[in-house]
């Protein structure tokens, strides 16, 4: 049995080759269609422009060689990189402030230690390279500079382009424009949408929303990992990039409708909890498993489970969610 996955993840010491196996055996065919179909669109005179075919495309998987590209092209970064030539480069060559680089070397060893490609002795060594995108993203944008769970991000995009500058242009397509203000240093948008969370789940799973409201227990506790890594270190590899299709296309919306799938396809299952600490562990429960190592039907799954969403509805969540909790001060 292969002890690392294609990405240099070790595989855990329980982890389930036999219905892993099964699961991949069955999903290799669908990528091999899938592989096909894309190669063609990639070929056609027109590119990728945003159509319906494309969506749908996207939905049923980007296969993992025309992964970067298509992540580049859907996100806006490949426009952004090819209008700012050199751009990278030069904020690598600049001044450097001293606290935030202090602060990503301190992370650097925290960073996917169960990631063969990123350790010390791997040649090359990923850290070199997510340093770099690291410390430029963080003078780049000021504002946000760089703050945890922003190295588990740009260490992903670096797995999947294998290329330094096109992860830093991901990063800033992500930080900068589709998920709202996660990483600034109040972290408003991620707190907003953990609200918003909460309120969708009143609407479409009233009964684990009232389970949490009984016993108290925040949502940020349960979930706030899911939208700060995206995903990452939650859910299996490939389940994760399939999320990352969606999302560098339809934007931040995809991350409620992953939440809201999980939630309500364990319904049941959470609702057995009877106190704080078991709540707790029915949320990381639930996040293993053949129902989140199965992509392809899972994917399928969060266009369907949670029902419409649309992005007025988040809109206007965020707007209500976002004044309480500015009003709570």
């Amino acid at each position: 049995f292969n002890r690392v996955d294609p990405y240099g993840f070790e595989r855990p010491e329980d982890f389930d080759y036999a219905s892993y196996e099964a699961f991949f055996s069955r999903y290799l065919v669908v990528l091999t269609r899938r592989a096909i179909k894309w190669s063609k669109l990639l070929k056609g005179h027109n590119g990728i422009q945003k159509s319906l075919k494309v969506k749908r495309y996207i939905r049923k998987g980007i296969p993992n060689e025309h992964r970067a590209l298509v992540w580049m092209i859907v996100s806006g970064a490949q426009a952004n990189m090819e209008q700012n030539p050199g751009y990278y480069h030069r904020l690598l060559e600049g001044e450097k402030n001293d606290k935030l680089v202090e602060a990503i070397k301190t992370d650097m060893n925290r960073t996917f230690p169960d990631n063969v490609k990123f350790r010390k002795t791997a040649d090359p060594c990923l850290q070199h390279t997510l340093y770099n995108v690291l410390v430029a993203y963080g003078h780049h944008n000021k504002a946000v500079g760089y703050c945890q769970g922003m190295n588990f991000i740009a260490g992903y995009l670096i797995l999947i382009t294998k290329n330094e500058e096109e992860s830093f242009w991901l990063l800033d397509a992500l930080i900068g424009r589709i998920l709202p203000d996660y990483y600034s240093p109040a972290m408003t948008g991620l707190k907003t949408d953990q609200e918003v969370l909460g309120e969708l789940v009143k609407m479409k799973v009233p009964a684990v929303a009232e389970l949490m409201e009984r016993h108290g227990v925040m949502w940020t506790l349960v979930v706030s990992r899911w939208f700060i890594c995206l995903f990452i270190d939650i859910l299996p590899v490939e389940t994760v990039l399939r999320i990352w299709d969606c999302l560098f296309y339809e934007g931040s919306k995809i991350i409620f409708r992953v939440a809201l799938t999980l939630i309500k396809q364990h319904q049941a299952f959470i609702l057995e909890a009877t106190n704080f600490p078991d709540i707790c562990d029915k949320f990381k429960e639930i996040t293993k498993g053949t129902f989140v190592t199965e992509c392809h039907s899972f994917m399928q799954k969060i266009f369907t489970e949670p029902g419409s969403l649309s992005m007025a509805t988040i809109t206007k969540l965020r707007e209500t969610c976002g004044e309480k909790l500015l009003s709570q001060g």
